[in-house]
């Protein structure tokens, strides 16, 4: 048995645009997806602010040794 977890074909992706046309209509959909899209922003800001703080850590351990 073949099992292809990450693939989604076309057809998997025509059902679930359906779904979520049938559950939020069409009026709801660009709202839900401007809060992911604002979700998506403030994960990746937060992202990449700790990785400085590491960077930053990383220097400073640098400079003592």
């Amino acid at each position: 048995m073949l099992i292809r977890p990450l693939f989604i074909g076309t057809w998997e992706i025509i059902a679930i645009v359906a779904i979520f046309l049938l559950l939020f209509g069409g009026k709801k959909i660009p709202e839900l997806m401007e809060g992911l899209g604002k979700g998506v922003k403030s994960f990746k800001k937060g992202v990449r602010e700790i990785e400085n703080e590491v960077k930053e850590i990383d220097q400073e351990d640098s400079k003592k040794d």
